[in-house]
């Protein structure tokens, strides 16, 4: 049940994000199904291996996948689909805490927290650099078929 609720949650937070970002009306609902099913996958791997920049890697390699596939299907930027979807993966509460470390003069907590943040702002680079690199390679492998 609670993976449901957190499911619906997500969905509506990353439609108000597409809404924000100005997504296309046709595009809401995929680029808020991608967010969703990204958060939902995150929650279960976090769960699971107890580590947040392996289940944001995770979550963000299948929101970039995701995001690929409604982007062939309905020809629209990749960025209609992925940048609203990864929003709820971004560290926000990490760079948060690190600040306020920072301002409590708590230097060993901010260290943690900022260094949590980088490693999941990478986690998530990388997945999309991975994806779109694979989408790259094989748009070219087909044009040269």
């Amino acid at each position: 049940m609670m993976y449901v609720t957190n499911f619906v949650y997500a969905l509506i937070c990353t439609i108000g994000f597409a809404i924000v970002f100005n997504v296309p009306k046709t595009s809401l609902i995929k680029s808020g199904f991608g967010g969703a099913l990204g958060w939902t996958v995150f929650i279960t791997i976090n769960h699971f291996f107890q580590s947040v920049v392996v289940a944001t890697f995770i979550a963000s390699f299948i929101i970039a996948l995701i995001g690929e596939a409604f982007a062939i299907i309905d020809r629209q930027p990749l960025t209609v689909y992925i940048i609203p979807g990864i929003v709820p993966l971004v560290p926000g509460f990490g760079l948060y805490y690190t600040m306020l470390s920072i301002l409590e003069e708590n230097y060993e907590l901010a260290i943690n927290h900022g260094s949590e943040s980088i490693m999941i702002a990478i986690s998530i680079a990388a997945a999309l650099t991975i994806v779109l690199s694979l989408n790259s390679y094989r748009k070219k492998r087909r044009s040269n078929f």
